[in-house]
This record gives C-alpha cells, structure tokens and sequence, in this order.
C-alpha cells in the first residue's frame, strides 16, 4: 500500500485519475482488453471528470462492473449510484465502453442480482478498481464488522448508522429514515483481487477513518485498513483527511 497528499481535493483527484489511466493503458496494451470497477459518492467527483478525459484510452475495449447499490433503489431515485454513474462516467466518455455491467438494486431478489453479477465477474483479470474510505472506514458497503473471508464476489449487506448518516449528510436522502437499511456491494475478497487499487480519499471529516484504517492494525472493525495488504493499492489523500496522520 502507498499514500499520497495533495494540498487540494481537486489535487488528489486529478493525480488519483492520472495514475489509474496509465494502469489503463497498461492493461490494454497488455491484454487487448481491460475490466475495472468504479465507485461513487463525493469522494470521486473530481477523479471521474479527470478520468473521463483522459487521452489514448479506448474505452471500447474496456468493461466496467459497478461498486455498490441500495436495496429496492431505483435508477430514476437522485441517490441511484447507478444514475450517478451513467451521468458522471458512462455518458462522459468519448466513446462507449464494451460493457457497463450495474447492479440493479431493484432487483425483487437480491440474491439472484448477486447471482447474476458473480457469473458476469467470475474469473474475470480486474486491471483497477476506483474506491473510497467511508467515515466509518467501510470500503465499498462493506461496514464495520466487515467479512474478510466471503468469497462471493457481490453480497447483501445491512448499513449501519453511521453509513446512513454519511449519505444524509451529504445530501443524498432528505431524512434518516429515507436512506435504506440493506445494499448490494462487492466483497472484500473481490476487491482486493483487483491489480490496482485507487482510492481517493477527501475531506476532513474521513480524517479518523484514515487514520483507523491505515495506522492501525488489520481489522474488520476498520474495513478499509486491509488495504495495508495490497501491494498494488494507493491512497490519495488532502491536506484535511491526511490530518490525522502521525
């Protein structure tokens, strides 16, 4: 694992999707073909205007798996992660990615959406996933306590408090009770199968999960932290998340 700070957010976003374009080019120039997985909320804002820019990619070549969704969520809902990856990547780019596999969290089943999802990713190479830390240190949905050791690629996970009340405050649901209480997200283990780990970080109120995950030991109870063993991820950080930081 390797950290990065920036003065600014739109710093650490700008090299966050520098460097995942070049890993990009890598894996085309290697393999003819590339698959990653890419996140939402705020903390990408900055990177994914940077990415979608980004030149000498062929995006046709190139197929994308969706991080996480609400359960029973609609893609017309505002808070769709689906919607706020067709507006702020899908349609951003010059040209249309091979495939663009979503979770459909209104899937009446969740467990055959998860189903679905495993037989799309399954022995798939995953060049790079795009990821962020939550404020209580989840990495994609996964909350504390998080499963090391699931080894299905896509789970059904509950939110806990604190995760709900991050997506309230920023600006996501109007109330508590507006946020759902279950999602579809992408395991730990599938995460870290992934070459490349790119996870952008803003904000000082991530300060104390940054420094839970990546000061401290190995932990469910800090799910992000086990990006400690993975040699291929980098964290890019400001000057606000990173304050905490001895």
């Amino acid at each position: 694992m390797n950290i990065e700070v920036f003065e600014t957010k739109p710093a650490l976003g700008a090299k966050a999707a520098q460097d995942g374009a070049i890993a990009l080019r890598e894996a085309l120039a290697q393999d003819g073909e590339a698959t990653i997985v890419v996140a939402t909320g705020l903390s990408q804002f900055e990177m994914l205007a940077e990415l979608v820019q980004a030149p000498d990619i062929d995006w046709g070549k190139v197929t994308a798996f969706h991080m996480d969704e609400y359960a029973g969520m609609p893609v017309t809902h505002p808070a769709s992660f689906r919607k706020y990856l067709r507006e702020r990547f899908v349609a951003q780019l010059p040209q249309p990615l091979a495939a663009f596999h979503e979770i459909n969290g209104d899937n009446p089943s969740l467990e055959a959406e998860c189903r679905r999802l495993k037989e799309l990713i399954q022995g798939r190479r995953i060049a790079i996933c795009f990821a962020g830390i939550g404020e209580n240190g989840h990495l994609a949905f996964n909350d504390p306590p998080a499963d090391f050791e699931m080894e299905e690629p896509y789970i059904v996970v509950d939110l806990d408090d604190k995760c709900r009340r991050q997506q309230l405050g920023e600006g996501w649901f109007p109330t508590l009770n507006d946020v759902p209480t279950q999602a579809i997200s992408i395991s730990i283990r599938q995460i870290m199968k992934c070459e490349r780990i790119i996870v952008s970080v803003p904000d000082q109120r991530k300060a104390q999960a940054v420094k839970d995950c990546l000061t401290g030991g190995v932990s469910p109870l800090a799910p992000a932290s086990i990006l400690q063993r993975h040699s291929g991820a980098t964290i890019y950080l400001d000057t606000a998340s990173a304050s905490l930081l001895p």
